[in-house]
């Protein structure tokens, strides 16, 4: 058998007892996962320790198998080690190393150093070896550099987070874990935000429709206008992501219809809800979108800017005013205005990536209008700010601080795919294809700038748009 090591050292922000304590929290290896992997956590393990396993549905070329490791070797604080128990690799053996970094740097008291050692085998034994050596590290040069940038921006944005909320208080005692209620826990942004809250010390109560698996969960529907008014209590922050897709299809009357119900009814389902509580939350962030502004050319827009004309800008105009009937009991309202979110996991961009990487991409009508764009990781990382940061009331642009138009996104794209973008779609051919959704979805141009986000010293991680396509995509 015909072995490798592969390695991966950096520097975190947090001592080593802050960063261990990140691994045992439920979401660690759901947070870790690279969101380009086809891959579904079916259990993470949790509670991390000696014999825990940790397993994943994960797709090795057109085929699916199950991947399980056992945690072995476990040193609290410092160390252990995930051995494969079934899995696409003949062995693998994966030790997690967090030493104190002031043991080597005097002023390292506030950090330390994490090791990610692999010694592994491809199977098929020397065949293997030669035909799939360089495709493996290649790949585990990718999910290692990602997984350290995510872990690291991570403790900051939480050290961040738990200063903004001791500042908020008396005293740093204070600042304390919360209970949240998360809706559209399913969807692309809420699968996201769970672990990130989770891992930082947060409990996540899921409003959801049906029971499934994956910790505390409440039901609602929205549809029928039930919900469990009694598991509502005692939570700290309610944050509503829920709503139908608004370009899974072709716009008609019904699915605008739809799509319009399903935020205006399940927004005030809630805010009745949350208005019967016996303690209201501190917090309620409820999503929107920039959709909010219409389409208003190279007109740079914060959110001083009133609403524009269209299909979306009525639905936000009529979603975020829903949300101010909580206002009167002391509750804090964050409407958050996203832009066009960046993940290869779903939304925009996962539609773009096949022709992108078939060569078939090319400009959008003219190219000019503007997108204001954000990264996933920016999108969640809003939302913890935004729980947890007083000063942020009202409506919140939650864009990335440089939008860019069509035509520089589609270039960018290109460069970071390395494929040519040669294939225009001109505006008459969107708009037969897609009818009303080409024009606000397409062709608009909404050009929005994150004043608010900016004003309450939210740390963009991706600020440039090159930066994030090679970040969520392992580039």
């Amino acid at each position: 058998m015909t072995g490798e090591t592969f390695v991966y050292r950096s520097r975190l922000p947090a001592s080593a007892s802050e960063a261990f304590a990140w691994h045992l929290r439920p979401g660690a290896f759901q947070r870790l996962l690279p969101p380009w992997e086809r891959a579904r956590v079916i259990c993470d393990g949790q509670p991390l320790g000696e014999g825990a396993r940790a397993e994943i549905d994960v797709a090795v070329g057109p085929f699916r198998r199950r991947w399980t490791a056992e945690h072995r070797d476990f040193e609290p604080g410092r160390r252990f080690r995930d051995v494969q128990i079934r899995g696409p690799f003949a062995r693998w053996e994966h030790t997690h190393t967090i030493e104190p970094a002031h043991t080597i740097e005097p002023d390292g008291a506030d950090a330390s150093w994490l090791e990610d050692r692999i010694e592994y085998a491809l199977p098929l034994g020397r065949v293997g070896h030669w035909l799939g050596r360089g495709f493996v590290r290649r790949k585990l040069q990718a999910t290692f550099q990602y997984r350290h940038r995510t872990l690291a921006d991570d403790l900051a944005a939480q050290r961040r987070a738990r200063d903004s909320q001791a500042g908020q208080s008396e005293s740093r005692a204070e600042a304390k874990s919360m209970r949240i209620v998360v809706t559209g826990s399913s969807g692309l942004v809420g699968s996201a935000l769970l672990p990130l809250l989770t891992t930082g010390g947060h409990s996540v109560t899921r409003l959801v429709r049906r029971s499934r698996d994956g910790g505390p969960s409440v039901r609602w529907d929205p549809v029928l206008g039930t919900i469990d008014q009694e598991g509502l209590e005692g939570h700290d922050a309610f944050v509503h992501l829920a709503g139908e897709s608004i370009s899974s299809g072709r716009w008609n009357a019904r699915v605008k219809k739809l799509i319009r119900d399903s935020r205006l009814n399940g927004t005030r389902l809630l805010c009745d809800a949350i208005n019967r509580l016996q303690k209201p939350p501190k917090t309620l962030v409820c999503a929107s979108a920039i959709g909010f502004y219409g389409d208003r050319g190279d007109e740079v827009l914060d959110e001083r800017f009133a609403a524009g004309e269209g299909f979306l800008a009525d639905v936000c105009k009529d979603w975020e005013a829903i949300t101010e009937s909580v206002r009167p009991r002391g509750i804090r309202v964050v409407n958050l205005r996203f832009g066009v979110v960046l993940s290869p996991a779903g939304g925009a961009l996962a539609k773009m990536l096949t022709p992108f990487k078939l060569g078939l991409g090319g400009v959008i009508g003219s190219g000019r209008q503007y997108m204001s764009w954000i990264a996933i990781d920016d999108v969640i990382g809003a939302i913890q700010h935004a729980i947890s940061n007083e000063a942020l009331n009202g409506p919140v642009n939650t864009v990335a601080p440089n939008p860019v138009t069509n035509r520089d996104f589609t270039k960018t794209l290109g460069r970071v795919l390395r494929r040519p973008t040669i294939f225009p779609v001109p505006a008459a051919v969107a708009r037969v294809a897609l009818g009303e959704m080409a024009d606000e979805l397409l062709l608009a141009s909404t050009r929005v700038v994150p004043r608010r986000l900016q004003e309450t010293g939210y740390a963009f991680r991706f600020p440039e748009l090159e930066s994030a396509l090679r970040h969520v995509q392992g580039r």
